[in-house]
């Protein structure tokens, strides 16, 4: 429920008072499960971050010699997503970010962690660790970037125009 109110009202939606009317409980039963607000923003944080680390582990898991592929896999899930509700989610925790330093470094350690997981791919891929590196800075900006803006019609070939792309970012 938390979640969902941050992704349509941002940080200023997580109210007590709003919340424990959306759920249907009394202040006091909220209170019963998370000591102040500040203990429920802290839940919300660490619920985004576990729930990116899961997936970013599902996303790059590979067997040894198919690394290329598993990347491709990515550029897919990541780029041919658009899923609106997450993607909404994703930016109100960076909103958010910009404004509370706690905030900011979940936010880093996933991104970190995002990073590291598919430069362990570029690398055991064949690449050196400095190539590896700035493919991942590539891959993800690549897709969040593409998950921000309205291009449907530039081409009426988009996803030969995104198989291209991928292409780019993984082969030597």
């Amino acid at each position: 429920m938390a979640t969902d109110v941050l992704a349509k009202e941002g940080i200023s939606g997580l109210r007590v008072e709003v919340l424990a009317k959306r759920c249907g409980v009394t202040k006091g039963s909220f209170y019963w499960h998370f000591k102040d607000r500040q203990a429920l923003l802290d839940a919300v944080l660490e619920r985004w971050r576990a729930g990116r680390i899961r997936d970013i582990e599902k996303t790059t898991a590979v067997q040894p010699g198919h690394e290329r592929e598993q990347l491709h896999y990515a550029i897919e899930v990541y780029g041919a997503s658009r899923n609106r509700k997450g993607m909404s989610i994703e930016l109100a925790i960076r909103d958010w970010a910009r404004r509370d330093a706690n905030a900011a470094g979940v936010v880093e350690s996933v991104d970190l962690y995002r990073l590291e997981c598919t430069r362990r791919l570029f690398t055991a891929s064949g690449m050196s660790d400095s190539e590896a590196k700035s493919r991942s800075l590539l891959l993800y900006a690549c897709v969040f970037g593409l998950s921000l803006m309205h291009y449907d019609g530039f081409d009426n070939n988009l996803l030969e125009i995104k198989q291209r792309i991928a292409q780019r970012i993984v082969e030597t």
